[in-house]
């Protein structure tokens, strides 16, 4: 009974056999490979545009890039107050950019609420330097709490990044759930809403390792195979990153893949409601299931082989916990 994250999970069976597949044999090394081309052009068909890609290892690595990419002399990112970035990377970002800040934003669900981002923002006026400079805004699609913003809350906060002249960039570790719970395309849900940069996720979804860094317009990624490089991210054989991709993007397995988590956690939700131990926190969105139960019942459950994580109380949330 495992239940604690997506992480755990292992890879589909396609994605490991075309990882075997491409294991043998020669392939020109560092992204120049046939198989990686090819992938590349399919990401460019399933965003309907040119779009330059950069394979790395781990979401954290494609985030802090990101930000890196983007990076400016006392820069400033503005983020949801619990995004994985500033939340779970362990000072990444701020590694990556050689100082650059992350200012935290509250908002209900899990997403930044507008008023609250242009607040922050104006606490940053660029002329005045000693509070440095607006550098990006970022969200998490879908966010810590397993809620997805809808494409007119991205077209607000777009809207906003785009009045301060500065990027949006959304971390899409789970890019495929959130794409599949809204119906909509991954042209609809990026930049057709105004988002500029993407952390595009394969591992929580059924690949062994694999990331990618999409930069929505090549003419702003000049600096990305440099800043990969120095990073450790550019992987000779990245055939293997490449050939998890194509299996994964093939004949739509990602999206299936995200179609059968959500459902899973609609009844593990479902069941949830018809408990008399546990009750829901929030309503999920994607594939991220948030149960409020007794310590007693926890140690239970756990002592019988269930895994599962203990969660904070999101900041501002309506959420009741008692003592016990």
């Amino acid at each position: 009974m495992i239940f604690a994250s997506d992480n755990w999970a292992g890879a589909h069976p396609a994605i490991s056999e075309n990882l075997a597949r491409h294991s043998s044999g020669y392939a020109s090394p560092y992204g120049s490979s046939d198989l990686d081309k090819t992938v590349e052009r399919k990401f460019c068909d399933i965003f309907e545009r040119d779009v330059s890609v950069f394979f790395v290892a781990t979401g954290t690595a494609a985030n802090a890039l990101a930000l890196a990419s983007v990076n400016t002399p006392g820069g400033v990112t503005f983020c949801h107050r619990e995004a994985h970035v500033i939340e779970d990377e362990c000072g990444a970002p701020e590694w990556f950019t050689g100082g650059a800040r992350l200012c935290a934003v509250d908002g209900p669900d899990g997403k930044i609420n507008t008023g609250n981002l242009r607040h922050a923002i104006k606490r940053y006026p660029a002329e005045f330097v000693h509070s440095g400079q607006p550098m990006a805004v970022t969200i998490t699609q879908a966010t810590e709490i397993g809620t997805v913003h809808t494409l007119a809350e991205i077209d607000s906060i777009s809207s906003i990044a785009k009045e301060n002249g500065v990027p949006l960039h959304m971390d899409g570790a789970r890019f495929a759930n959130a794409l599949v719970n809204l119906r909509c395309t991954p042209a609809e849900m990026t930049w057709k809403r105004g988002v500029d940069i993407l952390s595009f996720g394969g591992t929580k979804n059924g690949c062994w390792c694999a990331e990618a860094l999409i930069v929505m317009n090549p003419a702003h990624s000049g600096q990305v195979p440099f800043l990969r490089k120095r990073a450790a991210q550019l992987f000779s054989k990245s055939r293997f990153i490449a050939a998890q991709f194509d299996a994964y993007l093939k004949d739509d397995l990602w999206l299936n893949l995200a179609s059968h988590a959500n459902q899973m956690t609609v009844k593990l939700a479902d069941a949830i409601r018809t408990s008399k131990t546990v009750r829901l926190a929030w309503e999920p969105q994607a594939n991220e299931v948030f149960g409020i139960i007794k310590s007693t019942e926890a140690e239970r459950l756990k002592a019988v082989g269930a895994v599962f994580y203990v969660w904070h109380v999101p900041h501002g949330s309506d959420v009741v916990l008692g003592q016990d």
